[in-house]
């Protein structure tokens, strides 16, 4: 009797812990498509017709003006109103090798298109920032007077200067980083958009040559950037990273050679590292040549790529706690490197322990710890654990991921999510007046900022969850781009396929966004018939609808196209009936010219410009114009 009770005791425990782990199961296609989403509440400029993030607006429109050159687009880091080059190419490398690797499992789950789309938003911008081949853009705003307002990016009034690298004045991480974004993005296009593709590669092989030809780190170049982005590990890491970048673009055996010819004096053999993110990229390198070695494409160069291997391997170990300098962790269990946005070392880490394990398990390989061999399996078993822990499976059980599963942060640290929208509320929230009113508050963000990964918590998986609280509650975009490989592997499985095959991903499926319902009061939403004077053409849209203070506001899209064979010169706009703003032309007087940044309209080319107001569309229509 004795021993039977005894065994209905262990059963009862046994289907407990089963039913506990029923319930902790979690939705990882839900927290990917949240977690690409977060993305769209991070664009600058003028957001698209299909944006999702419906609470944002256009922003920044004037960005590099000043300058000359055309900045508008990108994304805002983190919770600020600024635009840093370098967390934002790495966030945008870390998306394509999200999207190479794991691509199939992203459109089985329908969010391929999405997360192309994401990468593009970026690249689209570093395109402008990269105007001639030894000039890159790599900061619009300033830290300081950012940070001094708390405004919502569609109000802001700080200074938008333009910060750039060039041969007098260096930036070779900034360069490099840039460039491995763009090799890397080129692969994820390669199918769908080649001639886009190729565009980006062009880009990607002029700026490493500009970040190896001209040696110097960015923040000395840029110095605004050194009290937010500082780059504490240098320059050698990022020309490793994007020579390894162009080599998988390209194929072309130069870029495999630099990395063998380059390992040991730039330290790609040397540092055994215990951390991966927008800094220090060694770790990366080390997984990417490790890569190249069990494809067996490493040539003459196979006892260099296997010292990468070796520190690759260190990586992994130190991250599982079986090799001989190991990773801190929480008691609950998380990765463990600072006090500051922590969750950004734990994301990227976790993606390298996913793309090893499935390096290893392609080459039917084992890992090689100081502690013996470990199969493949318990380094995604160890991705899974920190995504779990991200998702609520952790001491507090707290989602660190906005919007995803029922206790989740309320109060971010992030200017847009923290103010009412201005669609809501279009008065103007002034510098200082952002602090008083909303960063203040102790009530709930007035938008949800989906999908956005949040700081997190301490070293004993403590959180507060106070705006004040940047370490903790500040999302940022470099903590979500890997995210989304991850969520994509756990979601949709292997595939049964190769992981040291050649990469195709796969054209994605057409993103279908639910119309929104019009007003009544709605004007016809048929466009306007082309019109215009001779070889130019005016095609005018209502893209979206809003109603505030009363009022529905309408956003009307307008593009001009010289239909001519010949270079549009000048070019005089006369719009009447418009009672509201306008972006993306100059006032001349009584008409409207091109923007300062643009001083001509190449033959077969477009511009567009917006506006809104709440009346009917306006009437635009050639005043006068030269071709030349």
């Amino acid at each position: 009797m004795e021993k039977l009770l005894k065994l209905i005791s262990i059963l009862a425990v046994f289907l407990h812990l089963c039913a506990y782990s029923a319930i902790g199961g979690h939705d990882y296609g839900q927290a990917l498509s949240k977690s690409i989403l977060f993305f769209e509440a991070q664009r600058s400029g003028v957001l698209p017709h299909n944006q999702r993030v419906s609470w944002r607006s256009h922003s920044g429109l004037q960005d590099g003006k000043a300058s000359g050159v055309d900045l508008v687009g990108g994304y805002y880091d983190a919770g600020d109103n600024v635009k840093f080059g370098l967390p934002m190419a790495f966030t945008v490398t870390m998306m394509s090798w999200s999207i190479i690797e794991y691509g199939k499992q992203m459109a089985a789950n329908g969010e391929l298109g999405h997360a192309m789309e994401a990468v593009k938003w970026g690249t689209d911008y570093f395109i402008k920032a990269h105007p001639q081949p030894n000039v890159l853009y790599g900061e619009v705003g300033d830290g300081n007077s950012d940070h001094y307002c708390w405004q919502r990016p569609e109000d802001m009034t700080t200074d938008r200067h333009a910060y750039k690298v060039d041969p007098s004045n260096p930036g070779s991480d900034l360069a490099g980083e840039t460039a491995a974004a763009m090799a890397a993005a080129s692969i994820v296009f390669r199918h769908s958009n080649p001639s886009y593709s190729a565009e980006l590669l062009r880009h990607a092989y002029q700026l490493f040559d500009f970040a190896d030809k001209y040696r110097g780190k960015y923040d000395s170049s840029i110095t605004v950037a050194q009290k937010y982005y500082r780059s504490i590990s240098g320059y050698n890491d990022e020309l490793l990273w994007a020579a390894a970048w162009l080599y998988q673009a390209s194929n072309n055996q130069y870029y495999l050679d630099y990395l063998g010819r380059n390992g040991d004096s730039m330290g790609g053999t040397g540092w055994g590292m215990t951390e991966f993110g927008w800094d220090v990229k060694y770790a990366g390198v080390q997984t990417l040549v490790a890569k190249f070695l069990m494809q067996g494409k490493a040539g003459h160069n196979a006892a260099v790529f296997e010292k990468y291997k070796q520190k690759a391997e260190y990586f992994m170990c130190s991250c599982l706690g079986k090799g001989s300098r190991n990773v801190q962790k929480t008691p609950g269990g998380l990765i463990f490197r600072q006090r500051w946005n922590n969750m950004q070392f734990v994301t990227s880490a976790s993606f390298l322990a996913t793309v090893y394990s499935d390096y290893l398990a392609s080459s039917r390989g084992t890992l090689r710890c100081s502690s013996g061999n470990v199969a493949p399996a318990e380094l995604l078993n160890l991705a899974k654990s920190q995504v779990d822990y991200i998702l609520g499976d952790n001491p507090r059980a707290t989602s660190y991921m906005v919007g995803y599963g029922s206790n989740f942060p309320q109060r971010t640290h992030h200017r847009g999510s923290s103010i009412v929208s201005i669609k809501v509320n279009p008065s103007f929230v002034s510098c200082r007046g952002g602090y008083a009113t909303w960063f203040s508050s102790k009530k709930s963000d007035p938008n949800l900022l989906t999908g956005a990964l949040v700081g997190g918590p301490d070293a004993y998986d403590n959180f507060a969850d106070e705006r004040d609280n940047y370490e903790q509650t500040e999302p940022a975009t470099y903590n979500n781009a890997p995210l989304i490989g991850i969520l994509a592997r756990l979601s949709g499985g292997h595939g049964r396929y190769n992981q040291l095959l050649p990469v195709a991903v796969p054209a994605p499926k057409p993103v279908v966004t639910k119309p929104q319902p019009s007003s009544p009061a709605s004007p016809k939403l048929t466009p306007t018939p082309v019109s215009g004077a001779g070889p130019i053409s005016i095609q005018q849209k209502m893209t979206t609808s809003w109603f505030a203070g009363g009022k529905t506001y309408y956003r009307y899209s307008t593009v001009v196209t010289n239909k001519s064979s010949k270079d549009l010169k000048s070019l005089n706009l006369s719009i009447s009936k418009l009672y509201g703003p306008i972006w993306g032309l100059t006032k001349s007087g009584d008409s409207y010219t091109f923007p300062s940044w643009l001083p001509s309209l190449s033959a077969g080319k477009s511009l567009e410009f917006v506006y809104i107001h709440a009346a009917s569309q306006a009437d635009v229509s050639v005043a006068n114009y030269s071709l030349a």
